[in-house]
């Protein structure tokens, strides 16, 4: 079905800020991009959002996708909206954050990541996006 507006739309899309913890230590889950922007870079896994789903689909639809984790409990985080975030265009992204039981965190890339890895948060790779804010904002409601 063709969309016409007299005013632009932003592009919605969706992120997954999981964490575990791992001998104390707590990781958040990165994917390691496939394709452009940021082709190689590490990021949380998320996509565009499918028009006939509804953001908790989404979210989950992505991070089965990306990295093979499904079934995690995920609640709503932050609208991250800050103009020019994605270099695609005009893209408002929501990000939701929860907890995976390390026994049951085993992830493996697919679809738009070539990896899934789990990073302690206290170093981190340098990330695509403004997902270092996201994850920040994220461990703050952790805790």
């Amino acid at each position: 079905m063709p969309y016409t507006y007299d005013y632009p739309r932003p592009a919605v899309t969706i992120d997954a800020c999981v964490f575990r913890r791992n001998k104390g230590v707590l990781e958040v889950l990165l994917i390691q991009r496939k394709h452009y922007p940021f082709e190689g870079m590490w990021a949380l896994p998320g996509g565009f959002l499918d028009m006939e789903e509804t953001l908790e689909e989404g979210v989950h639809r992505e991070l089965e996708e990306e990295t093979n984790l499904s079934g995690i409990k995920l609640k709503q985080l932050h609208a991250f909206s800050t103009p020019g975030r994605d270099p695609r265009g005009r893209t408002v992204t929501i990000t939701f954050y929860g907890e995976v039981a390390f026994e049951r965190s085993a992830v493996k890339g697919g679809d738009d990541a070539s990896d899934a890895q789990w990073f302690s948060v206290g170093t981190l790779p340098r990330l695509a996006f403004d997902h270092n804010e996201m994850i920040e904002m994220a461990c703050l409601r952790l805790r």
